[in-house]
């Protein structure tokens, strides 16, 4: 089953932006808890906490204990607000979570076995469609993750919502389709990879006759002086005269 975090906050008064103002002012950041059929409980917290979770990644599905001075409340982080300028955090959104309440909520999804696929092994390539699925569960039985075994499949196979393991009794929020989470795909040749395969082709002649064809000879500017060594140039013949009229 999930595991829940705690993380310690305390209580605020009064909503209103001049008191959630006046939190910043202290050094804190604004909060509420919400859901479940209950009053709104007005927090604030560290903001240190508040960017070490954020920093971590995954925080939209990640599971809260709010400890309120020993009163301990299990949260989802659903929302942050930040700052236009400074992009530090504002405010946040928790919603609580009840016993029996379903609710939404997504879990990563892990590859085992990729190393043995044989459609890997033959070149194929992975191609991740879903790394998290989204589900609808009790808080009590949240699953940690899915598993996803890849150790049978082919070129071309996929691993869809029906064939990964751990999922208890979430269900998920797409019913329409047993959705695709992963495929092996047959490898691909890049448009560089033929580039270079034609270079080479194109070299290969020039390489077996033992480099590069010799260039051919510059001709010699008109009215330059012939190199030394060359062969004078024959003059051309004189035009015969033409014929008198009888």
């Amino acid at each position: 089953m999930a595991s829940f975090e705690t993380i310690e906050a305390s209580t605020r008064s009064a909503a209103g932006k001049g008191v959630a103002r006046a939190t910043r002012r202290e050094g804190m950041v604004p909060g509420v808890i919400y859901g479940a059929k209950q009053e709104p409980t007005l927090i604030k917290l560290d903001p240190r906490v508040v960017m070490r979770e954020l920093k971590r990644g995954g925080w939209r599905s990640r599971l809260f204990e709010i400890d309120l001075a020993g009163s301990r409340t299990r949260a989802l982080m659903r929302d942050v607000q930040f700052h236009p300028v400074t992009d530090q955090p504002e405010h946040v959104d928790f919603q609580r979570l009840a016993a029996g309440e379903r609710i939404r909520v997504s879990v990563q999804v892990v590859f085992l076995n990729e190393n043995i696929s044989p459609g890997i092994k033959r070149g194929g390539v992975l191609n991740v469609v879903r790394h998290t699925v989204e589900v609808a569960c009790d808080p009590d039985s949240i699953p940690e993750k899915f598993e996803a075994d890849l150790g049978t499949l082919e070129i071309n196979d996929n691993i869809r919502w029906s064939n990964l393991t751990g999922v208890g009794d979430s269900r998920p929020t797409i019913l329409d389709r047993d959705f695709v989470i992963a495929t092996v795909a047959p490898p691909t040749v890049t448009a560089e990879t033929l580039a270079e395969d034609a270079a080479a082709a194109a070299a290969a002649p020039v390489a077996a006759k033992g480099g590069k064809a010799p260039a051919k000879a510059a001709a010699p500017a008109k009215g330059a002086a012939p190199a030394k060594g060359a062969a004078p140039a024959k003059a051309a013949p004189a035009a015969k005269p033409a014929a008198k009229k009888k």
